[in-house]
């Protein structure tokens, strides 16, 4: 049997017992799926988010990371032309292609719009070649990357995500990228949400129906094969209070085009329309004034080095009392931004979700004087 997990982090739904059984989680026709709040950071439900899988095209979400991380880093330019290698022409003819030609150099920018809007596979490897020298390398860089961002459960073999036994990956690690794409890229990210690309006198459209279906939704990747059947990561971003607030669904191994959308639209639209996202703290907002020890100064202030944000079910936010708890003593030298406690958020007796706080100051040791005084001090505290 499927073991679901409904949970925000800390067992957010499990908070209050009536608030649970008000909020049960949609059936989705999936063999895995996550949903997850990229404004707050958290999972508001999931059904087996790290069971293994075939992540199909999928991967290319991947490759177009560290594309944007080497045009960033301009070791590539985006309206560099490159060669196609015959290696990059001749991937699975079967397959989802661009048809790029070795007798044609392209841009990197149509390539990027080849991977994204077109799935070519082609273009996956062409954009290898140009970023890392051949594939090989790339893949390299590929699970370094997927290393640094956590994601423990992937590997990648390839950057088109054609079906080998050492390209897999989890719904919990594909929300993980898709979360650092829109984050650390976001205008390159805006390629996702384009309908269709002409290359080559050939016109293909994008695969993700939702953004004829939803205006809200901006992205972000299709894939399929026999292996993984019809997976989708998909995101969007509707009003929340005076701002906005966005969700990113990653549904895996549905039966077809149609359900995999379906099944999409059901998530997001179930997390939008019951729960809320609301803003805790401002960035570098102090929430205390915390006792030094042994410092250059009594005191430091204590917060948040990011806007601070929590999910909660709608009609919830009123039952939330924030509960910080410290690291006591705090003992010189205290570094900027070194954890200094937490904030428990705290609904019904329940912890919600528990927040690192963090030094907002640099303090350094005192003089020999006061941190001998202090150090008595401490002894009899």
């Amino acid at each position: 049997m499927k073991k679901l997990l409904t949970s925000l982090l800390a067992g957010l739904l499990l908070a209050s017992a009536a608030s649970a059984q008000t909020l049960p989680p949609p059936t989705i026709a999936a063999k895995s799926w996550i949903l997850l709040d990229a404004t707050s950071g958290q999972v508001i439900a999931a059904q087996d988010p790290n069971m293994r899988i075939e992540p199909a095209s999928l991967t290319k979400v991947m490759t177009a990371y560290l594309t944007f991380a080497a045009l960033r880093d301009r070791k590539i330019n985006i309206n560099q032309m490159v060669n196609v290698s015959p290696h990059a022409w001749k991937v699975d003819p079967s397959s989802s292609k661009m048809f790029i030609d070795p007798a044609t150099p392209v841009k990197i920018n149509d390539l990027l719009y080849g991977l994204m809007v077109q799935s070519g596979n082609d273009a996956a490897v062409a954009l290898a070649e140009a970023v890392a020298g051949d594939e090989g390398a790339f893949v390299v860089l590929m699970n370094r990357e997927a290393e640094r961002m956590g994601m423990k459960h992937s590997h990648f073999a390839n950057p088109h995500g054609l079906p080998s036994p050492e390209n897999y990956s989890t719904a919990a690690d594909l929300a993980t990228l898709a979360q650092r794409v829109i984050a650390d890229y976001p205008d390159f990210y805006k390629i996702d949400s384009v309908k269709s690309f002409t290359y080559n006198k050939i016109t293909q459209p994008n695969r993700n129906r939702l953004l004829w279906l939803d205006p809200t939704v901006d992205g972000m990747k299709t894939g399929h094969t026999e292996g993984a059947g019809f997976c989708m990561i998909a995101s969007a971003k509707r009003p929340n209070g005076s701002g906005e607030r966005r969700l990113i669904s990653v549904v895996l191994g549905t039966s077809s085009d149609q359900s995999r959308t379906q099944e999409s639209q059901k998530l997001l639209n179930w997390g939008f329309q019951n729960f809320d996202t609301i803003k805790l703290y401002n960035k570098n907002q102090a929430i205390a004034t915390a006792e030094v020890w042994k410092g250059s100064q009594g005191s430091i202030k204590i917060g948040f080095n990011r806007d601070t944000w929590i999910t909660v079910p709608k009609g919830f936010a009123g039952k939330i009392k924030p509960v910080l708890e410290r690291k006591d003593p705090l003992v010189a030298p205290i570094a900027e931004n070194s954890r200094v406690g937490s904030v428990k958020m705290v609904a019904d007796g329940k912890t919600l979700v528990e927040i690192p706080v963090l030094a907002l100051e640099q303090v350094g040791q005192g003089g020999m004087i006061g941190r001998a005084w202090d150090s008595m001090r401490l002894w009899f505290k």
